[in-house]
């Protein structure tokens, strides 16, 4: 499932096409904003496949090689361990998945090179080549791999991110993201796994949907109170040479300090500061960090910030979000 730290970059993004976007209306803005996380799913299904279009890549190659008129001993009696991959079966058979990759149109068949490529740095890698070489075979050893074609093969791949950025505006800079979900659901994949469960929802619960949809309403709706804020704690500095990202971070992150009781204020201050530091100047993390460190000793001391349940909680007792 998208965790929250996704979630509030989405809010963010939301914040900026609003804004920027002339005469949008919060609605229309709050509908968008739900339609680039369903993206980020479709994302996680479509990258999921791209481990069984590796297999079938290979099982492909199996087949050319034993149709050749004088075929190598190796091609004559292949290794399939990889192609037999239970992993690679779980994904093929899993209804979910063919589902969503159909009605969305999702498919790697425009992209034989990529998937080309993807098998080349697969077969070279030494975690292959041990798995190859292994003449055992175990489930967790066909997870292992999997994880690691994904860990490995598409987090640094550049070919990749260029046709994910030209396939959806809504997948730029989400592919670590929708990997560290894949890895997750991998992960609890079990080798009787049935074909009608087994990938992760796109919400843990019906409460994320409500942090995301209020995070959004209260960051527009109170835009001007909260700018106000803002231009408060950074009177000394030189608003033009502000950005506007660190300004909408700052109006979100005041956001959710004032009206999300439940979440502890270093929770909110620490996913803020590393937000900045990917979204934004080199320079923003620092700014936002001491901007945000003066406002919240002052509004807690006004009670315009009050924490309550879990909010109370230090946050290094309990279990950090996903």
């Amino acid at each position: 499932m998208v965790s929250r730290r996704l979630l509030r970059i989405k809010v963010l993004k939301a914040l900026y096409g609003h804004f920027k976007g002339g005469d949008k209306t919060i609605s229309g803005s709050e509908k968008e904003l739900f339609l680039s996380i369903e993206k980020t799913y479709d994302l996680y299904h479509f990258l999921m496949q791209l481990f069984v279009e590796v297999a079938d890549f290979a099982q492909n190659r199996i087949e050319i090689g034993k149709q050749k008129f004088r075929p190598t001993p190796e091609e004559k009696k292949p290794n399939t361990k990889f192609v037999d991959n239970k992993v690679v079966d779980i994904l093929r058979k899993n209804e979910q998945l063919a589902k969503r990759l159909y009605q969305n149109k999702l498919s790697w068949e425009c992209y034989p090179e990529l998937v080309k490529k993807l098998y080349t740095r697969l077969v070279s890698s030494q975690y292959y080549i041990d798995y190859m070489n292994d003449a055992g075979r175990s489930f967790e050893q066909d997870q292992s791999l999997a994880i690691n074609f994904f860990t490995n093969e598409i987090e640094d791949f550049d070919d990749l991110y260029q046709i994910v950025e030209d396939q959806s505006i809504y997948w730029i800079d989400e592919v670590e993201f929708v990997l560290g979900m894949i890895v997750r659901t991998i992960a609890k994949f079990r080798e009787d796994q049935p074909s009608y469960k087994g990938l992760l929802p796109l919400y843990k619960d019906e409460s994320d949907v409500e942090f995301a949809k209020r995070l959004f309403r209260k960051a527009t709706v109170n835009h001007v109170q909260y700018r106000e804020i803002v231009d408060e704690y950074t009177k000394n500095w030189d608003v033009d040479r502000i950005a506007y990202m660190d300004i909408l971070i700052l109006v979100e992150a005041i956001a959710e300090l004032i009206d999300f009781k439940d979440i502890p204020v270093n929770i909110t201050l620490n996913e803020y500061i590393d937000i900045a530091k990917y979204y934004s100047t080199p320079n923003s993390s620092v700014f936002i960090n001491g901007v945000l460190d003066k406002i919240v000793k002052d509004l807690t001391e006004k009670k315009v910030i009050e924490k309550k349940g879990l909010g109370l909680i230090d946050p290094l007792s309990i279990i950090p979000e996903e």
